[in-house]
């Protein structure tokens, strides 16, 4: 491997210059006059972008690298919970995706911290505190989901390049931090499209190579053998003790996509005249071939039972079972699987901090377009470096349980005021507590309970819908409550 290193670095640098002339491309729709412009790309994506970007955030790191891992060490189960995301996907993006585009347009909503405070209301004050709590907690569970990336992405490049994991993953951060700064959600979408299409094609690669090697009864065979829980597993772990707790994966891959900030401000970005069903053609059959990848996991357990990480199945994989040329084409595509995430987080906590934070607490500054920018491109800077330095202090943990740590968490948060409010809105104190309660519940869940990694977030996002209901009732003399039908 060592004698193609330089066709790894070639491969590494041309896609740099690439992405950074995206990234300068895409600074045309970011205008000094008009934040959204980096907000939501000027409105401007439409069905294949807007499908690319979907699909390679929500499919990205965890995917080609936790996902194997999960595999690895649980078996079936996780091929067939990677497999709801597609479906998921789909769903939110023909019955929601639309509603949350329309809302947020007619009420001027940039991001989904700011869609939450206007859509709720109830004066100055409340808005400003709604606002301003949803983006503090935007910021820091997002922060802790781009710890993974960014520790995910340094991992691969290290094995991959010969170099450190903090030299790999500090090389990496900075390039994504250089594009996004240049032409913010834009810029983050036309290179996610790019990323899903090698996304695909190493996809395909992978499998192919696989079942050439071992043949699906062949492997079923194997895993028998090492383990018949592999195949025909007692429980969900790591989703949850029971057998069916597998499918709860399904409402929450659907919840993922509609509620999550980083996710659903790509609905935002759409132009008024994209139809959805459009965007649907193309997540389906890209969501479909990505879940296919958890295979790999399973493959290597097959030839490499004594693993002492999972989270080396993936690396074990391209580094064993590829000609080093194609591994590191295919290492290539799977650094973009992991940048289309950490690229969406990135993007959205810096937008939390420059332009939520800001017009929380600020609500009265006379920023020029042209300074706003400046403040939004220097968030993304300050917090791409402090993700950066808490992957060199963080303590050891699995990619994907951190992964869920802050995105479950935040969409546990995130169900009443962004879509619980959808069927029946409440007010700002039931968003304000909803937060709170989901905030707890399931950040309680994961960090001290052995419950399932589903199932955390899932019973947060129940107690913090009921809470929103609940509060909203009990203080209804604020503002008045009203029913919103989405559609």
């Amino acid at each position: 491997m060592e004698n193609y290193q330089w066709l790894n670095w070639a491969l590494l640098l041309g896609s740099f210059g690439i992405l950074i002339f995206i990234g300068y491309l895409s600074s045309r729709v970011v205008k000094d006059s008009d934040e959204t412009g980096f907000l939501v790309a000027g409105r401007s994506l439409g069905p294949f972008v807007g499908a690319g970007t979907i699909v390679a955030t929500g499919f990205s790191g965890w995917g080609f690298m936790g996902s194997p891992g999960v595999a690895y060490e649980f078996g079936s189960i996780e091929v067939l919970g990677n497999f709801f995301f597609a479906p998921a996907m789909v769903i939110a993006v023909l019955y929601f995706a639309g509603f949350l585009r329309r809302r947020a347009d007619e009420l001027g909503s940039c991001t989904i911290p700011e869609y939450v405070a206007q859509l709720h209301g109830g004066g100055a004050l409340l808005e400003r505190w709604v606002k301003g709590v949803a983006a503090a907690i935007t910021i820091v569970l997002l922060l802790v989901f781009l710890t993974s990336q960014i520790k995910a992405v340094g991992l691969l490049g290290a094995s991959w390049l010969g170099i450190s994991l903090s030299e790999s993953a500090l090389l990496m951060i900075s390039v994504i931090i250089l594009y996004t700064m240049l032409g913010g959600l834009a810029a983050v979408a036309w290179t996610d499209t790019l990323m899903v299409a090698g996304m695909g094609i190493g996809a395909l690669v992978m499998m192919v190579q696989v079942f050439t090697d071992v043949s699906p009864m062949e492997m079923v065979e194997r895993l028998n053998a090492i383990d018949p829980q592999l195949l025909n597993p007692t429980t969900s772990a790591p989703y949850g003790e029971s057998r069916g707790s597998v499918f709860l994966v399904l409402p929450y891959a659907f919840l993922f996509t509609a509620v999550l900030p980083y996710m659903a401000v790509r609905f935002l970005a759409f132009k008024p005249t994209v139809k959805m069903h459009q965007v649907a053609i193309w997540v389906a059959p890209m969501g479909c071939l990505l879940s296919l990848v958890p295979i790999v996991g399973m493959y290597v357990r097959v030839a490499h039972p004594e693993l002492a990480e999972p989270d080396q199945a993936m690396p074990v994989y391209l580094a064993n079972f590829l000609h080093p040329a194609l591994a590191g084409v295919i290492t290539l595509f799977i650094l973009f699987a992991m940048k289309s995430t950490a690229n969406s987080l990135l993007h959205t906590v810096s937008s939390a901090a420059s332009h939520d934070l800001r017009t929380a607490l600020f609500p009265h500054s006379r920023a020029s377009g042209a300074r706003i920018l400046w403040i939004n491109r220097i968030w993304v800077a300050i917090l791409g470096f402090v993700g950066f330095l808490m992957v060199l202090y963080a303590p050891p943990f699995m990619l994907s349980w951190l992964g869920i740590l802050g995105s479950g968490t935040l969409l546990a948060v995130m169900i009443g005021p962004v879509f619980i409010s959808a069927f029946w809105q409440g007010n700002g104190y039931g968003a304000l507590a909803a937060m709170f309660t989901g905030l707890v519940t399931s950040g309680g869940f994961l960090l001290f309970t052995q419950v399932g990694w589903v199932e955390g977030p899932l019973y947060g996002c129940l107690a913090s819908g009921l809470t929103y209901v609940l509060v909203s009732k009990l203080t209804s003399g604020a503002p008045s409550s009203s029913v919103v039908r989405a559609g």
